[in-house]
């Protein structure tokens, strides 16, 4: 099948699967196809105690059944946030596409093994700048963080670099997963999937643009 322009497609065409992580995958793949830098940069929006939220780019690194799945430092500002107030949102947009991804659901560490497999599959560079960066504390200079950079690129020499106990992941299980692609005169599609609790089953519903 082509390809229509942007903002032609049948719906059919893309709403494919009644199951949202498919749907998803299908989506990821075809930004991949189109989009110039990261499509699996994604918005994450958290919240602290008292209710005031933060959004950032961050890189999605695994999406599944389970849910959707981001690394950090844990002391970050993200991390502290989470820690506090266990919910979060995604926003995917791919300009190339004209379609978004909005999510919302509950969120939980990832395994100690499935962090330490990811930590082991990045960039030694990568690695050691997990263990360097004292991430969202304020910095003097710029030399400060090389310094630490060279510290641990020093201690842990041509070892193997292991993954820092303040270094990990979350998995954000949907309560709520939102596909929007653009329509002319803004007369959008939106296809929402939703459940009371990540344990429960879909339900579709569409909405007005």
């Amino acid at each position: 099948m082509t390809d229509a322009p942007a903002g032609t497609e049948k719906t059919e065409d893309v709403f494919t699967s009644d199951n949202p992580f498919e749907l998803f995958r299908e989506w990821l793949d075809k930004a991949a196809k189109s989009e110039p830098n990261d499509p699996n940069a994604v918005a994450l929006a958290t919240a602290d105690a008292q209710g005031f939220p933060d959004v950032r780019m961050v890189l999605l690194k695994d999406v599944d059944e389970r849910g959707f799945v981001f690394y950090t430092n844990l002391e970050s500002e993200k991390g502290r946030e989470l820690k506090e107030n266990m919910r979060a949102a995604l926003g995917f947009h791919w300009k190339s596409l004209r379609r978004q991804v909005r999510v919302r659901g509950i969120v939980s560490p990832v395994s100690p093994e499935e962090a330490d497999e990811y930590f082991a599959s990045r960039h030694r560079d990568s690695q050691i700048g997990a263990w360097a960066s004292r991430q969202s504390r304020p910095l003097e200079s710029r030399f400060e963080l090389e310094k630490e950079v060279a510290r641990y690129a020093a201690k842990f020499g041509l070892g193997k670099v292991p993954r820092p106990e303040h270094w990990s992941g979350f998995r954000i299980a949907p309560v709520r997963i939102e596909f929007w692609r653009d329509r002319p005169f803004r007369l959008h599609d939106r296809l929402v999937f939703h459940r009371d609790d990540p344990a429960a089953g879909w339900k579709t519903m569409r909405l007005f643009p």
